[in-house]
């Protein structure tokens, strides 16, 4: 991986990492899935005019505008509705361990789509990265019960879940065989999004209060201008970088982060159980990303050869 992938990947798990904490001031007043339609609101705004300062292409065709949409619907809408509709009903540890599973299904889908071999390594640091995870979360875990509630709670979630990784596979179908770029994908995959977004809570009967304390309005801008636009923008680079299976890996990291957050703000005390489930976490990390692997381009100009 060269150093400006490391980076990408790095900024990535930093920026979603501190998102989690950031979130927590946004719950209160507002209810949850109107504080995501804010966001992705502001978000979209903030990315059209970014394009349009910047001077970017903006003419696409009704195909392309297709793609970006799919993406926006899938990962700026639609997974945040489902998982945060889970997460309530679940704990923010099983939440985690729910989502990780998104590493394992853009193995899957990235195999499928576009018929690159499947490393054994990136299934190996994959399977190391779920399973630290479930380590850190294991007394969540054993206190679930399969009670309605909860069933509901880890369905909604899984279901976000298979529509981030559709979003994600999206994107790097759109960089890779339509050749379109990250920015501008993202500007109106968040557009998109934000439509979609807003229909389902407004579908939902939420109301569209907004809470004017400092904290929340803070929170708000960062979880739109860090966490989503520029996490957002290096993620999806990343992904056309490196391939959806590898990226990925920064979703089993960023909890990561957020749990060395929550020592310092929490007061979060940990145990050896929380040590092995990081050890294992980082072990999969170095076993996807320090060893030279066939890079994910190399293995597509394998198949267009073909």
């Amino acid at each position: 991986m060269s150093s400006k992938d490391l980076g990408l990947y790095a900024l990535t798990v930093l920026l979603w990492g501190t998102s989690w904490l950031a979130i927590k001031f946004q719950l209160g007043v507002v209810p949850p899935d109107v504080s995501v339609a804010y966001r992705i609101i502001l978000s979209a705004v903030l990315m059209l005019v970014l394009c349009l300062a910047m001077r970017r292409r903006m003419r696409f065709s009704l195909a392309d505008h297709g793609f970006m949409a799919l993406q926006g619907f899938s990962l700026f809408s639609v997974n945040y509705f489902f998982i945060y509709s889970g997460s309530q009903h679940l704990t923010t540890g099983l939440v985690a361990v729910a989502f990780s599973t998104v590493v394992i299904l853009n193995i899957i889908g990235g195999a499928i789509l576009f018929r690159t071999a499947v490393q054994a390594r990136v299934v190996v640091g994959a399977v190391l990265g779920v399973g630290g995870i479930a380590v850190v979360f294991w007394p969540e875990i054993m206190a679930f019960d399969l009670s309605r509630q909860g069933s509901l709670g880890l369905g909604l979630t899984l279901i976000g879940t298979c529509f981030a990784s559709a979003g994600m596979l999206t994107s790097a179908w759109s960089q890779r065989k339509r050749g379109l770029p990250v920015l501008q994908s993202n500007a109106y995959g968040m557009f998109y999004g934000a439509l979609a977004i807003t229909l389902l809570t407004v579908a939902r009967g939420s109301d569209f209060v907004f809470d004017p304390a400092p904290v929340y309005v803070l929170s708000l801008l960062y979880l739109a201008i860090f966490a989503t636009v520029a996490g957002f923008w290096s993620y999806l680079t990343l992904i056309g970088h490196i391939g959806p299976d590898r990226a990925s890996y920064v979703t089993v990291l960023f909890p990561i982060v957020a749990l060395a957050l929550s020592t310092w703000f929490e007061g979060f005390h940990w145990t050896a159980l929380d040590a092995v489930g990081i050890a294992l976490v980082l072990l999969g990390n170095a076993v996807i990303l320090t060893k030279r692997l066939p890079t994910w381009h190399t293995a597509e100009s394998t198949v267009r050869s073909e």
